[in-house]
């Protein structure tokens, strides 16, 4: 399928967060792909935070979009979190299960999962009141832009997530690698970025509307995370068979690096 750059205001308008989250994390059964991509990122974050893992006062993440997923094995490393993303539906769709409105999308399979990861799957109500407590802010971000939560002003963080972002945002390559080094001037020297991104896609569709998705290879998110200041200490790909009829996206990685202190 040949998409066009999807941008801002088209994401602004027509991006329905419901639809998102209902394609790509409701674990629900028939999702193969779906379920196998959200049980990777989610394995790998519990890696990343968990025991011997990334830990300390303050993370922010760029581009959160509807999830709190990417919160959950965080929450145990973090006092503070800072979630941000471009559009309003996103963020006014975090802030209502942030308040536990009823119409909130329903986390619960996923937050089980992460608990069961930790070795307690009961525990998931106690995980999720965990989460909204971290949360601190919510705010507007944009990427493409040197100081990408400009007009706010936030001390540098300890740690930098990003999931499932500058891909979609970024039109080619050089834009990726400017946002890349945009979002690093957010953590300290020595501090941590986790980055986790979808390999070799052009689209995804959210409800009947196709997105666009920056092609990127492994090598090529390696090569912007070291442009951008960073050593990277692990990485992880993997394979996805994913319905053409949802993405043509063929693989998925997630970077942990360490920004160079200079």
């Amino acid at each position: 399928m040949e998409v066009a750059f999807t941008e801002k205001d088209f994401y602004a308008e027509h991006f329905v967060p419901k639809d998102y989250l209902e394609t790509f994390y409701s674990f629900s059964p028939g999702k193969d792909g779906e379920n196998a991509l959200l049980r990777f990122s989610l394995d790998n974050l519990h890696q990343a935070f968990g025991a011997g893992g990334i830990k300390g006062d303050t993370l922010i993440d760029i581009g959160t979009g509807p999830t709190i997923y990417q919160f959950l094995s965080a929450c145990e490393s973090f006092r503070e979190i800072i979630a941000t993303d471009y559009t309003d539906q996103n963020r006014e769709e975090l802030q209502r299960w942030l308040k536990g409105d009823q119409d909130a999308f329903d986390w619960t399979p996923v937050v089980k999962y992460v608990c069961e990861l930790e070795g307690d799957r009961e525990k998931w109500a106690e995980k999720e009141n965990k989460v909204r407590r971290a949360i601190r802010q919510v705010l507007k971000c944009d990427v493409t832009q040197p100081e990408p939560l400009a007009p706010q002003v936030v001390p540098p963080a300890d740690c930098l997530l990003s999931l499932l972002c500058l891909e979609s945002g970024c039109k080619d390559l050089p834009t990726y690698r400017s946002a890349l080094k945009n979002i690093s001037s957010l953590v300290k020297p020595g501090g941590h970025l986790v980055l986790y991104t979808i390999l070799d896609e052009t689209f995804y569709m959210v409800g009947q509307r196709p997105f666009s998705c920056l092609y990127l290879r492994q090598e090529d998110v390696e090569e912007a995370v070291k442009e951008a200041g960073f050593a990277i200490q692990w990485l992880k790909e993997t394979r996805i068979d994913f319905s053409f009829s949802v993405t043509d996206a063929k693989g998925a990685c997630i970077v942990v690096a360490q920004k160079i202190c200079k």
